[in-house]
């Protein structure tokens, strides 16, 4: 009996128990998923395997049926992807906001802005570096709206777009004394390792809403429907939606839960 017991608990989760969900690195390296993401499991059990990457690699890995479900944060390319037939049921479950982070002595005024654009203008303008995610991600695709906003074309002698994360990207503006644009969430994550502060937040530009998307069935029949539709679900329950909302980080809430009927 001892042997069998051992057996059962040994036994590798069976393939369609694992759900492949793609998503960015902020709901990564916040922490947040490790928080949630075990009590659906334990729920339920199904076993989460999480990509974390930049929005627009998440939703091609989703559009090659790499994985089972997305969720991400750049409303306009998620309302193409479910435009183009890939995406099902798109689901708003939570929010917070970019932030621009740069040195504490803020060289280039940014804190005396009124804009986001003007902001970055003035980025632009002090020659400051401005450190870029340069990968495609919901913030790199929100940082470069904003300077179409302000009418620059992010060419400048202090612009450097390194095609990395937002953890690395972090570290490097910290590194160099520069100025980047962060989700909160990754920011308070990582604000013992940086001397950095957040020098402009506010307003609907700076608005980061996630979204959860199913995958067409009728486009890729051997996903993990089944599973993906059971965390898409978990994570509008009132049970997730209270967890995203009580998810602290250094004794700041990182996380607005949005999910209405």
């Amino acid at each position: 009996m001892a042997l069998v017991a051992t057996t059962i608990a040994s036994a590798p989760v069976q393939a369609e128990e694992i759900i492949k969900l793609a998503t960015t690195t902020s709901t990564e390296n916040s922490g947040l998923l490790k928080s949630l993401l075990p009590k659906f499991e334990a729920e339920t059990g199904f076993k989460v395997q999480v990509i974390a990457t930049g929005t627009g690699k998440a939703l091609k890995l989703a559009r090659q049926g790499d994985v089972d479900v997305v969720m991400t944060h750049a409303p306009a390319a998620e309302a193409k992807f479910v435009q183009e037939g890939y995406g099902l049921m798109p689901r708003g479950i939570m929010e917070n906001d970019f932030v621009i982070l740069g040195p504490k002595n803020d060289p280039a005024n940014v804190r005396n802005s009124k804009t986001a654009e003007e902001a970055f203008a003035k980025i632009a303008k002090s020659g400051t570096p401005f450190i870029s995610r340069g990968d495609n991600s919901g913030t790199n695709m929100k940082e470069l709206i904003i300077w179409k906003g302000a009418k620059i074309e992010p060419q400048f002698a202090g612009y450097r777009s390194v095609g990395q994360g937002m953890g690395k990207t972090l570290l490097m503006a910290n590194e160099l004394q520069g100025y980047t644009l962060s989700d909160r969430g990754t920011f308070v994550a990582y604000k013992a390792k940086l001397d950095l502060s957040v020098d402009y937040d506010g307003g609907a530009a700076l608005a980061n809403p996630y979204q959860i998307m199913l995958i067409n069935p009728e486009m890729y029949p051997d996903l993990n429907h089944k599973g993906a539709k059971a965390l898409s679900d978990w994570l509008i329950s009132a049970e997730a939606q209270s967890m995203i909302n009580s998810y602290t980080v250094q004794g700041e809430q990182l996380f607005k839960a949005t999910y209405s009927e």
